[in-house]
């Protein structure tokens, strides 16, 4: 892989304060296309800051966040407004609308832009195919379980085919098999739609998943995961630790649990 290639998110030199605090103290990375950048950190140690900068709902005191190859730093609302249109974003609970169904749900991007009927139903159907709840599609929030709502949180945020996706601890208060489910579905979106994403979590479990696991098609053409055992690294997956706004650790899970560095073997103990 070329060295110049061109990175689908980058920090440079990033600082984000409040008041004398430094939220994000001189931070720097980059993910590659159809890479995973897993975020970790403890309370306040500034990853979710990551993400809403990178949405440009709030701007550095210093550095560069280029989106695609475009410094966006600088950007206006209108401006960051169309880049949002290729970012998805899966928040901790879904964030549904709770007077709206499913479709309606999945479908509001295309509502708002004034897209055919009948586009919008093919479209939701897609998506909701993706993420295994295609029989969801009249059902209102209400009528959903926890894990239904993340997953139809994530096939609304594909709406649009966005080339990045920000998953903000979106297994948080799941219970294993539904955090499972909603691991693979980030992990097709990494390895069989190219997706970039940044997944802020502090859970163990998602950490190893995400790092050992990846998905191929069958014979059958259907979606299976297999396991790493030890064979291939998986390249398009890296991490970053944070420790009060600064970056402590950058790369691979097999250098992440091969650190000897005291706090992050104190969070791998803890996750």
């Amino acid at each position: 892989m070329s060295k110049n290639i061109q990175k689908a998110i980058e920090f440079q030199n990033v600082l984000m304060a409040y008041d004398e605090r430094k939220i994000l103290d001189d931070v720097s990375f980059g993910i590659n296309p159809g890479e995973t950048k897993i975020v970790m950190g403890g309370s306040g140690s500034g990853k979710s800051t990551i993400l809403k900068l990178v949405l440009g709902l709030i701007r550095p005191q210093t550095g560069r966040i280029l989106i695609d190859g475009e410094e966006v730093t600088q950007f206006s609302e209108r401006e960051m407004t169309e880049v949002r249109k290729n970012i998805g974003m899966v928040f901790q609970e879904g964030a549904l609308f709770d007077s709206l169904s499913v479709y309606e749900n999945v479908g509001y991007r295309l509502f708002e832009r004034g897209v055919k009927e009948e586009e919008i139903e093919e479209t939701v159907r897609r998506m909701l195919r993706f993420v295994n709840l295609e029989q969801a599609f009249d059902m209102m929030p209400s009528e959903l379980s926890g894990g239904m709502r993340r997953r139809v949180g994530i096939a609304r945020a594909l709406v649009g085919s966005p080339k990045i996706i920000l998953f903000d601890e979106p297994t948080a208060g799941l219970d294993p098999i539904t955090a499972r489910a909603i691991l693979e579905l980030a992990i097709k979106l990494r390895d069989l739609e190219g997706v970039s994403s940044i997944f802020v979590t502090h859970r163990i479990d998602d950490i190893k998943m995400l790092s050992s696991n990846y998905a191929d098609i069958d014979e059958r053409g259907e979606v299976v995961f297999k396991h790493e055992g030890g064979q291939l690294n998986l390249v398009n997956t890296k991490f970053i630790m944070l420790k009060q706004g600064k970056v402590i650790f950058s790369g691979t899970d097999e250098q992440l649990w091969a650190s000897t560095d005291p706090y992050i073997q104190e969070f791998l103990r803890e996750s």
